[in-house]
């Protein structure tokens, strides 16, 4: 009986064990997509996603059936990031933070998941209904936090959500062997978020260090 009891017990492990490894190879298949897509775009191969893996095609094939079931699954995990990033800015800002600090939170937390690098990839596979609701809540959002930051006079009035994905998308890709942004573009979008000098008098040392960072 113990005999069998041991082969059961082993037997229900092993496809645990499987799952585990799935789990794993699907994580490691995600991060290099993002890793992958932020460097070289979204026409990269897929075969170039498996090997920054350490997977085979056939292990990635297994898990999105087609290029643009990973884009999917890519563009909505961002997405769903963008909209923790803009919930956790607005809590800060309820809880009494400035609005200026809160946009600036919002800013580096989408570069950290380099949420801008699937932008090129727009229009170019279907959408689902998750997604389309999923950017209309992200959009709204983010509308609120700089209509704030707009009604506490740190960000000029003219600059939109749209500015943002603009500054976010050009900071979440990066091309190998070149400086991260040309200074004309870096100076161009950090005049968006300054507006006017006077704007920037008294502000916190954290803003300078950001404009630093994206420089």
């Amino acid at each position: 009986i113990a005999e069998a009891g041991e082969a059961d017990e082993g037997a229900a492990s092993r496809p645990r064990g499987r799952q585990s490894e799935a789990a794993r190879n699907d994580l490691r298949i995600v991060d290099a997509a993002r890793r992958v897509f932020a460097r070289s775009g979204a026409d990269a191969p897929v075969s170039a996603i498996a090997a920054e893996a350490g997977v085979g095609v056939g292990s990635l094939y297994r898990r999105f059936a087609s290029k643009d079931d990973l884009l999917r699954h890519l563009c909505q995990a961002a997405m769903d990031e963008s909209v923790d990033a803009a919930e956790a800015a607005l809590a800060a800002l309820d809880a009494g933070g400035d609005a200026w600090s809160a946009v600036d939170g919002y800013v580096r937390a989408c570069v950290g998941f380099r949420s801008g690098a699937f932008a090129p990839a727009a229009g170019t596979f279907p959408v689902t209904a998750e997604m389309i609701a999923t950017a209309e809540r992200a959009h709204g959002l983010l509308e609120r936090l700089l209509d704030a930051a707009r009604q506490e006079g740190t960000l000029r009035e003219g600059v939109t959500a749209v500015d943002v994905y603009g500054l976010v998308g050009l900071f979440s890709r990066r091309v190998p062997k070149a400086p991260k942004v040309p200074m004309t573009i870096s100076w161009r979008q950090k005049m968006e978020f300054r507006g006017r000098a006077k704007d920037l008098q008294g502000r916190p040392a954290a803003k300078a260090e950001f404009f630093a960072e994206v420089k």
